[in-house]
């Protein structure tokens, strides 16, 4: 009773993220009641894998007592401390000074926002301000990346290059550009990693010489395109592309909201890459989605430009939950567990995901595998040599969900075919195999589709 009370509820009053309204209403909510480990229970008692981390976000899995203990803490000491009239709060400060040290580079100035979100819409604000103090704010084109994900503010939305976000909105704006993606699995110059670089370096350059080098302020990347269809670029593609942008003056914005935090095995991914960012961003697994925070990560040389340039004026941005004292302090537990194990484990788990996803190889509808630590992904095709997506009939994003959610698996499902994985860094080996199990389970089971059987036949 309680369970259908919650969908009436839920019918009438509370919209959700990046859904179909009207067909929410119909079908009703799936309510979550708690969860352990990497593990999530329904309202009906049901349990399931979450091998999506929430929202790519759960890094140290559910109903980490210590985690729940330093927000019991400080919300007992000080619930609320504001960044505002230079005051501050003692677990802001330490989260700040740790997390410049672990940065990368000179990445020592970091300011708190609530999410990725509007962590790339205050990097837009910075940019501009960071030229204007540079004396050349004709510099206001942005460059981004073809199935990029930037959030869905308002302005950093038409960063992203997904026109599903598009659609209704009026974005993107004219001061907002792309170049084409470097997807490996159907890149028009084929899969050689050097030819995919190369190609995009061509573009980058090309894009700059359009615009003209004097107006482009700043160019976007994910180490790893999450919300593309996990996206994973040839080693040394994020390294090439930056070296464009030094070349060009062009700021260069690593977005490593999704991949930070160990999700594709080191404490942020473009390590990895030898590459030290103008700005970098990152959320979700910063304080793992216990509570909401994000961060932008600025360089010396961008900080002092800015300060320099303000000079005794205020810097005229700022959130009122910029720095929350409970967040912070969560985001320091966070920092400690990674430290103490969860990395070194989600390095373990990742290899074993890995393995397990590419055991699957040989089935009639995978087409591509690709993924770097706990974050993967299988894109699924009716022909393999013509890499055919499924057939838009077969519903793909909504049934492979649902299929999965009943074999007791959390995963995400795009319209195009493709299962996305970042399971928690918490992951057991049984977690792992369990995911793999029920992953093949629903790979076999759209293979039984009707729609899929017909697009095959073709």
């Amino acid at each position: 009773m309680l369970a259908n009370s919650l969908i009436e509820l839920d019918r009438a009053h509370l919209v959700h993220p990046f859904s179909c309204y009207r067909s929410h209403e119909e079908t009703g909510v799936r309510v979550l009641k708690s969860a352990k480990g990497a593990t999530v229970t329904d309202a009906s008692g049901k349990t399931l894998l979450d091998g999506f981390a929430g929202l790519w976000c759960v890094n140290i899995g559910y109903g980490q007592e210590s985690v729940v203990e330093a927000a019991a803490k400080q919300l007992r000491e000080l619930p609320y401390a504001t960044g505002y009239f230079g005051l501050g709060s003692e677990p802001a400060i330490r989260l700040a000074a740790r997390l410049a040290e672990l940065a990368p580079g000179d990445l020592n100035h970091v300011y708190f926002t609530l999410g990725g979100s509007d962590a790339i819409d205050s990097t837009i604000r910075f940019i501009r301000y960071y030229y204007h103090a540079k004396g050349t704010p004709q510099k206001d084109q942005f460059i981004s990346v073809e199935h990029g994900y930037h959030g869905s503010s308002t302005a950093g939305s038409g960063l992203t290059a997904i026109p599903a976000f598009h659609a209704g909105f009026g974005v993107p704006y004219d001061w907002q550009h792309k170049i084409p993606s470097h997807y490996a699995y159907r890149n028009p110059v084929g899969s050689d990693p050097q030819a995919i670089i190369d190609a995009s370096v061509a573009a980058l350059r090309a894009k700059i010489a359009e615009l003209g080098a004097g107006r482009v302020a700043a160019f976007y990347a994910e180490p790893i395109q999450g919300s593309g269809g996990v996206l994973v670029p040839p080693t040394g593609w994020l390294k090439a592309l930056h070296a464009v942008c030094k070349e060009h003056d062009v700021l260069f914005v690593v977005d490593e909201v999704i991949t930070a935090f160990g999700r594709t095995g080191p404490l942020f991914a473009c390590e990895e890459d030898e590459v030290v960012p103008d700005f970098m961003t990152t959320a979700k697994g910063l304080t793992s989605g216990y509570v909401p925070m994000g961060a932008v990560f600025m360089s010396d040389h961008v900080y002092n430009t800015i300060a320099d340039g303000a000079g005794k004026a205020p810097v005229g941005h700022g959130y009122t939950y910029s720095a929350h004292p409970v967040s912070a302090a969560v985001g320091l537990e966070c920092l400690r567990l990674y430290e103490d194990s969860l990395l070194e484990n989600g390095r373990k788990a990742g290899k074993r995901l890995m393995e397990g996803l590419r055991s699957l190889a040989d089935h009639p509808l995978v087409g591509d595998i690709r993924g770097r630590g706990m974050l993967a992904a299988i894109e699924l095709v009716t022909d393999k040599e013509r890499k055919t997506p499924l057939p838009a009939a077969a519903d793909p994003g909504r049934r492979i969900f649902e299929r999965a959610w009943a074999n007791g698996l959390v995963i995400r499902a795009f319209n195009s075919g493709i299962l996305g994985f970042a399971p928690p860094l918490c992951c057991t080996e049984d977690d792992i195999d369990g995911i793999l199990e029920r992953t093949r389970m629903t790979v076999d089971q759209t293979l039984e589709d009707k729609d899929v059987r017909a697009a095959m036949k073709r």
